[in-house]
């Protein structure tokens, strides 16, 4: 089989070479010194599929990519049923992304590893579909965190989709800037990584990731947010109004798998 075939969304990586461009220059700051982030959401219609790709990604393709210097990979799963698998990958920069499907190919312990899933024939495939998108984190959290650690910890990842480039910018600022960030992290929204979307679905938006140890945690501190002076003071100002710079909010909780080092 070909190297090219066995990982990496093709489209992510086509346009990953765009690392000098406006988009992500956009986010603020320089690329060099914030983070890449590909979210990939593994589509599978079995539990054989299901444990396959659990294999795969906890025997294979997660110790090929910490030997990169790939660190820390999460994976997550829907907290009932399952799929999508998520996968959520960091890279240093965006030359991280372009060649990481020669590195891993040249990697001869992953071939092997990964042999069976790899190779998996046409009539039994391996899973049934992958989405991806390809991020650059905010300037205002230019990398990726592990604030929970706990066994039964969930996370919260949320997509907020603009209704132009323009209004997208505006979101990002209000984070970047105009301090949402720092209350989130004041009233216990704990982030993992922010990042603009350069290539995906849903664009133009800006996909978070948040911490919590449980479900009940979750709630109470997003009521918090909601309540304190510095979020009421913020969401007053006309510039940032919802109606102005949004178009759209997907909300998804997920589970981490054992084997997810996030």
């Amino acid at each position: 089989m070909k190297r090219r075939e066995f990982f990496v969304s093709g489209g992510a990586v086509g346009l990953a070479t765009l690392g000098n461009s406006s988009l992500v220059h956009s986010a603020g700051g320089s690329p060099t010194d914030r983070e890449c982030y590909e979210l990939r959401h593994y589509l599978v219609d079995s539990e054989e599929q299901r444990k396959g790709l659990d294999q795969f990604l906890a025997e294979a393709a997660l110790p090929a990519l910490n030997r990169l210097g790939i660190s820390p990979v999460g994976v997550f799963t829907p907290l009932e049923g399952i799929s999508p698998v998520t996968v959520l990958i960091p890279h240093p920069n965006t030359e991280s992304v372009a060649t990481l499907v020669q590195r891993m190919g040249d990697d001869r312990q992953f071939m092997t590893a990964a042999s069976e899933f790899l190779n998996a024939p046409a009539e039994q495939p391996a899973f049934a579909r992958m989405e991806s998108s390809l991020m650059i984190a905010f300037r205002g959290m230019p990398k990726l965190e592990t604030p929970i650690t706990s066994k039964d910890r969930i996370v919260q990842l949320r997509i907020y989709e603009s209704p132009s480039i323009v209004t997208g910018q505006k979101k990002i600022e209000m984070f970047n800037d105009a301090g949402e960030i720092a209350v989130f992290r004041k009233t216990g929204l704990h982030p993992v990584f922010f990042g603009e979307t350069i290539v995906g679905p849903k664009m133009p938006n800006l996909t978070y990731m948040l911490a919590f140890d449980s479900q009940e945690q979750l709630k109470a501190n997003w009521k918090q947010f909601v309540s304190s002076e510095e979020w009421q003071a913020l969401k007053k100002l006309d510039e940032y109004a919802d109606k102005r710079i949004l178009s759209g909010i997907t909300n998804t909780i997920l589970k981490p798998t054992t084997y997810s080092q996030i």
